[in-house]
């Protein structure tokens, strides 16, 4: 069963709306959200179509299929109009044999680790550039963001299906892949 990841929304409906497009058509069987889903942010530019109650709306849409953990730009307001549960500043669960330690980036990151059992897939968003990078034990990937790319890349989201993450455009293309075995 996949999986899809997404990051840094930061309020772009037209984004959301991509996201939700490629929601329906990936048909995974949960959306994990890395933070920062309705506010973009002092140091970011306004993305595209900034609606932050048009993007809650779509989110919410799909309540029962998100998992979420907080960004550096979520607070309780936030969660206000979210109707799943955004406030956590981690989550760590199993999917399908992989074990995954999602946060956003801002406490803990591919230099700043959490205390991760071997193996341990480490994601978070907050950079805003798609990467991943095998460690000794253990893996970090972040999914890019969908609506504020950086560093020359586009936006994105993440395919996890058996053991390999695959990055797509937000029109569904596929334009990388990393396996963790």
């Amino acid at each position: 069963m996949k999986l899809m990841i997404a990051s840094d929304l930061h309020g772009s409906a037209y984004y959301t709306k991509k996201l939700m497009d490629a929601f329906a058509n990936e048909q995974p069987g949960k959306l994990l959200l890395l933070g920062d889903l309705l506010y973009h942010g002092p140091r970011n530019a306004l993305p595209r179509d900034y609606d932050c109650m048009a993007v809650a709306e779509m989110l919410n849409a799909v309540k029962d299929q998100i998992l979420a953990v907080r960004g550096n730009c979520d607070c309780e307001v936030d969660q206000m109009v979210l109707q799943f549960p955004i406030m956590a500043d981690y989550a760590l669960l199993e999917w399908e044999g992989v074990t995954l330690y999602a946060t956003h980036g801002h406490l803990w990151d591919e230099v700043n680790t959490p205390p991760m059992a071997k193996g341990t897939v480490l994601l978070n968003g907050h950079f805003h550039v798609p990467t991943a990078h095998k460690h000794d034990g253990w893996h970090y990937i972040n999914p890019g963001s969908t609506s504020i790319p950086k560093d020359g890349s586009v936006g994105s989201y993440l395919i996890l299906e058996g053991r390999t993450f695959t990055w797509k455009d937000m029109d569904g293309k596929a334009y990388q892949s990393y396996s963790i075995d």
